[in-house]
């Protein structure tokens, strides 16, 4: 018997025509691929780049896919954000431009729109609540640069926690983790169910490991992408509260809450009196409990989701008592404002954003905040430094990034041999004084002038 059940499998894999692979048929495999490859995009966009006081311009590599007919198209920040120029390829190999309709880097998100007017073939999103460890999944993309590729994989994790790692952070979501391949170049493309609908965008692959892949679940991004399309941008509520999971203060899983750990200050909570180890029982009425950290997304979320400027009650456990705290949330500001090069001067800075004025603890909003610093430029040997807070330049308040471009030109017109910049460095201001130009040249003009002065004596 068991001789001729090892003959009888290979022809009935023969009379079905399918191959078994990771649980799942190769006829279905290619089905899902078929579904949502007519909707996948190769994008190459020109990214602007500062790092070291330099603006530069480089091309990266990244995918899209298509969810509308009209040529809306869901990628990653880090793929198209600051690009000044986006070229998508369809499927057909048809190259289209493409503009950035916004992004988000809280969530690694962004939507482009293509320059068609013809309608495009498009994805039909699924649903990531339904994943389940085990799923066999597709991933879509352009790894290393190799377009219309696809891998096969399994869900290993549907919510997996991940920290933050150097500009990708993730405080509203836990990750989809496969091993389903996800290299340098999937960035942005489909993650894909066996039904062919996408249930999560790729985004980030764990370095030195061997296919370890994660995406953001579509749940997550069906939101986001919903505000870009209508305004731009996506709006959340701030209170400046950092949170921990209840497993740090307790063993006893029948202890509820999560664990105030920090209060930013200036923040909506310190001015309404919260404090660091209250336990948050209730948010607007809403019962909260976080007894692991990948439980803590949904709680930042939860207090993101309140509508921005308006009043929520904090219920929290404070020694032995539970009290009533009414917290006021304002909107949370952009990760990093608008960046700019001083080119003649050697450094880049960039717009303040309201973070950075609380942990600056300065008296206002004015004032831009220095990026980087060019070794050997004009103000490099001021002494300007990486995160100095230029606050003045001569007797001017610099307002913003766009009025302190305006002071600079303004001295780069007129050939300001000196000028004065007051500059906050942690707690202590100072002055840098930037010379335009250098003492060598500045004796070598005056003996000029001088030279002219007595031959016209003579």
């Amino acid at each position: 018997m068991r001789r001729v059940a090892w003959y009888i499998a290979p022809l009935l894999v023969l009379a079905t025509g399918c191959v078994t692979t990771g649980g799942a048929t190769q006829r279905t495999v290619i089905r899902a691929k078929d579904r949502v490859a007519p909707a996948l995009v190769h994008i190459r966009p020109v990214k602007q780049v500062f790092a070291q006081g330099k603006r530069e311009e480089i091309l990266v590599l990244g995918s899209g896919f298509i969810i509308s007919p009209d040529g809306y198209v869901v990628t990653n920040e880090h793929v198209v954000g600051e690009a000044s120029f986006v070229e998508c390829v369809l499927s057909n190999k048809e190259e289209v431009e493409a503009e950035v309709v916004g992004a988000d880097r809280y969530t690694d998100l962004a939507v482009l729109k293509l320059a068609s007017d013809d309608p495009l073939p498009f994805v039909k999103l699924g649903s990531s609540s339904a994943l389940e460890s085990g799923q066999t999944v597709l991933a879509l993309g352009s790894p290393h640069g190799l377009a219309r590729s696809v891998s096969l994989g399994i869900v290993s994790v549907t919510d997996r926690y991940l920290e933050e790692q150097d500009d990708v952070v993730s405080p509203y979501n836990n990750w989809i983790q496969t091993d389903a391949a996800i290299n340098r170049g999937n960035s942005g493309g489909p993650l894909v169910n066996l039904k062919g609908e996408v249930v999560g965008v790729n985004a980030r692959m764990l370095v030195g490991a061997e296919n370890v892949g994660f995406a953001i679940p579509i749940d997550t991004a069906r939101d986001v992408v919903d505000q870009i399309i209508k305004q731009g941008r996506v709006s959340r509520s701030w209170v400046g509260v950092t949170v921990q999971e209840m497993r740090r203060k307790t063993n006893d899983p029948s202890v509820r809450g999560v664990i105030i750990a920090d209060i930013e200050p200036l923040s909506p909570a310190q001015e309404a009196g919260l404090k660091p180890g209250d336990i948050i029982l209730s948010i607007a009425g809403t019962l909260t409990n976080a007894r692991f950290e990948e439980d803590l997304p949904a709680i930042r979320k939860l207090v993101a989701d309140i509508p921005v400027g308006s009043e929520a009650v904090f219920r929290v456990a404070r020694g032995d008592e539970e009290i009533d705290v009414a917290v006021t949330t304002e909107e949370r500001s952009d990760l990093k404002g608008d960046e700019l090069e001083f080119e003649e001067w050697g450094f880049t800075a960039s717009e303040l954003t309201p973070e950075m004025v609380r942990r600056a603890q300065l008296p206002g909003r004015t004032g831009v905040a220095v990026s980087g610093v060019q070794v050997g430029g004009i103000a490099f040997k001021a002494g300007l430094q990486q995160g100095d807070i230029v606050l003045k330049m001569d007797d001017a308040v610099a307002d913003n990034l766009a009025g302190f471009r305006r002071l600079y030109e303004e001295r780069i017109a007129s050939s300001q041999r000196l000028v004065m910049m007051v500059v906050q460095r942690g707690a202590v201001s100072r002055f840098v004084l930037i010379k335009q130009t250098s003492e060598d040249e500045a004796d070598v003009e005056m003996e000029q002038e001088g030279e002219g002065e007595n031959s016209h004596v003579e």
